[in-house]
């Protein structure tokens, strides 16, 4: 069990209430990844920007953002020319709705939003809960605002006086049943982006283009006996991002090790990866040849700091669920509380392998944690994270690695509150090596 000092037991308090804050700044991949540059950037690291030249590195600590992505290390006073590189990496997209052209629809009198279903959420959550709108909007002259409403959106759920079987088999049309209501009227003197335009500061006239999410609106709480739950949205997997973000300021403040410290926060994992700013894609490998040849590397010796360096993807995993015992695996059943998890699968949709298995082992033990596993029951599919995409894109040593969670997918998950502490002190030992 993790430890319960007094110590121990304030500073996951502390880190849950700062993981709400994180998350209600949060509400899309975009907010997310500026908020990400913001609170490093607060703590003494330098913004850079792809499209210009990048300073000498040497005991720098800097951060990138591409769209909804982000990438900050740390490096020593003294690097070497084939220092390898720590990374910690997570995403910041979660499953939900994305609006769609012509957005602003409606009937007999109500006002709707028209979305697209984004990855893979659990539908039913996300009825009769306030929701907001948030996202990027790109403007005639090419420039982007992030733009976020308070609570202006809900899916409500018909009454049961008109669907007498909604206990026993609730469904969902995907088309038909999931367009939220957001206001009262006729849809030619109204327009939903006009409401975050609104936000934004700027004329809707303005806007050419948009990625703009659903999130929900109410702030994440700790609750249960002694305070041990927390819920919120987008824990999946914005609880790595703020783990990682929290382990790298603090390694930051003396990085004096051999090798670089990275956290790499991509989106559209939910949704494949396969994008600019997805973990399939070329941000990361950009980001260390940019890296290593600042540092004077050359092609064989980018190749040899690879094969010194580790990523750890963090992404939630599924706790034991007590209402259903049958969907998890009879022997490994993690449970909140109990601190973070390896995941492991046999068929290589998580990245950990038994070298893996033994760092992570050492990282836990450094830092004071006692960890436990993930593996999935033979007969429920399994998912995957960023961590085989980043070991394939890369040919990098990777373990994947998370927090237990119940209610993954929905519109609100819960994890233990002592867990979310965990991984940010592992995480930290693990920078600092």
């Amino acid at each position: 069990m993790p430890s319960s000092s007094p110590s121990s037991a304030t500073g996951a308090v502390a880190h849950a209430d700062d993981l709400a804050d994180f998350v209600a700044s949060s509400p899309s991949s975009f907010h997310a990844a500026a908020e990400v540059a913001r609170r490093l950037e607060e703590a003494g690291f330098i913004r850079l920007d792809e499209s210009e030249g990048w300073p000498a590195p040497a005991g720098g600590k800097f951060v990138v953002v591409r769209d909804g992505a982000a990438i900050a290390w740390a490096v020593p006073s003294t690097p070497r020319v084939a220092s390898g590189v720590r990374i910690f990496g997570a995403h910041s997209d979660s499953p939900g709705f994305k609006l769609k052209p012509k957005p602003t629809t409606g009937r007999l009198g109500w006002l709707q939003a028209g979305v697209e279903i984004y990855g893979g959420p659990l539908l039913n959550s996300w009825l009769d809960r306030e929701l907001r709108l948030a996202g990027r909007l790109v403007l005639d002259d090419g420039s982007s605002v992030l733009a976020a409403t308070g609570p202006l959106l809900r899916l409500p759920q018909l009454a049961i006086h008109l669907d007498r079987e909604a206990n026993d088999r609730l469904a969902l049309d995907k088309q038909a049943h999931t367009q939220p209501v957001w206001g009262l009227g006729e849809t030619e003197s109204a327009d939903i982006l006009g409401e975050l335009a609104r936000e934004a500061g700027i004329d809707a006239a303005r806007i050419r283009g948009y990625d703009v999410v659903t999130a929900d609106a109410a702030r994440g709480a700790t609750f249960g006996r002694d305070g041990v739950f927390f819920a919120a949205g987008r824990l999946d997997d914005l609880a790595s991002v703020h783990a990682g973000v929290v382990a790298l300021e603090r390694a930051a403040d003396d990085h004096d090790g051999d090798h670089i410290a990275m956290l790499a926060v991509f989106d559209h994992e939910e949704v494949g990866s396969g994008t600019r700013s997805g973990a399939a894609g070329p941000f990361l490998a950009d980001v260390l040849e940019r890296l290593w040849l600042s540092l004077g590397a050359d092609r064989e010796e980018q190749l040899r700091a690879l094969a010194a360096s580790w990523c750890v993807s963090s992404d939630v995993g599924h706790s034991v669920h007590p209402n259903y015992a049958e969907k998890h695996d009879p022997v490994v059943q993690p449970v909140l509380g109990s601190g973070p998890i390896l995941k492991i699968n046999a068929n290589q949709r998580y990245a950990t392998d038994a070298a893996g298995a033994a760092a992570w082992s050492g990282w836990c033990a450094a830092a004071g944690v006692t960890g436990q596993e993930f593996v999935s029951h033979n007969s429920v599919p399994c998912g995957s994270t960023i961590g085989p995409i980043t070991a394939t894109r890369l040919g990098i040593r990777t373990v994947d690695v998370g927090i237990p969670i119940l209610s993954m997918h929905s519109a609100r998950e819960l994890a233990g509150v002592s867990d979310l502490w965990d991984l940010a002190r592992v995480a930290e030992a693990y920078f600092r090596g």
